[in-house]
């Protein structure tokens, strides 16, 4: 990993919710999984900052 670029969010637990279409692990969707790898460091702390959103919004 390169100076400043976020971790990936993923905690291994990959379980995609039927309901809400997210990973019970990381609150990602599909296609923010596979997109990560190619996202630049602004699009994944964004990406970051909507997964907060959701981890609060699921609690």
């Amino acid at each position: 990993m390169h100076a400043g670029q976020p971790r990936s969010p993923c905690t291994g637990v990959c379980r995609i919710d039927q309901a809400t279409g997210w990973c019970a692990g990381c609150l990602r969707t599909l296609d923010e999984i596979a997109d990560w790898a190619m996202l630049a460091v602004p699009e994944k702390r964004a990406l970051l900052r909507r997964l907060a959103d959701r981890q609060r919004e699921a609690q």
